[in-house]
């Protein structure tokens, strides 16, 4: 079964986003993000700009066909483009199609009214199917 784990109270999401992502890589997992293409394509960009030392191979949807199997990260709209990696971002509102068939799916939420009405939303929807959610309030690690 899928282990689901929300990222509550990201006050700088993209930025967590690149954060989870360096962490990700340093372990050998294959993510793929799935969120709108805007959203997607800022991510891109902090990716590019995240780290002076660090780079972080990625890919997007718009890439070649073999650069996005040779990706460790790749950022595509659509889940369904993503299978056999290991871990499933999520910067979208929906609950994402197919998130079955990742060991693991974090859904990244920020600090607004939007964010956290489609979270409560898909956190309904993920324990109406029987998963046991994982919680992970970045407002108290910051302020320890």
């Amino acid at each position: 079964m899928t282990q689901i784990e929300f990222h509550f109270n990201t006050t700088e999401r993209l930025q967590y986003a690149c954060r989870l992502l360096r962490k990700a890589h340093g372990r050998s997992l294959r993510v793929g993000v799935i969120g709108s293409e805007a959203s997607l394509r800022q991510l891109d960009a902090a990716l590019w700009a995240f780290s002076e030392v660090d780079f972080l191979p990625h890919s997007t949807a718009a890439d070649a066909p073999q650069i996005q199997a040779a990706s460790p990260i790749r950022l595509n709209p659509d889940p369904l483009q993503l299978s056999g990696l290991d871990v499933l971002v999520n910067l979208g509102d929906e609950v994402p199609v197919g998130f079955e068939s990742f060991k693991r799916l974090i859904e990244i939420v920020a600090t607004d009214d939007h964010g956290r009405m489609t979270a409560r939303q898909r956190w309904r929807h993920y324990t109406a199917q029987g998963y046991a959610l994982v919680q992970h309030d970045l407002s108290k690690a910051s302020a320890s």
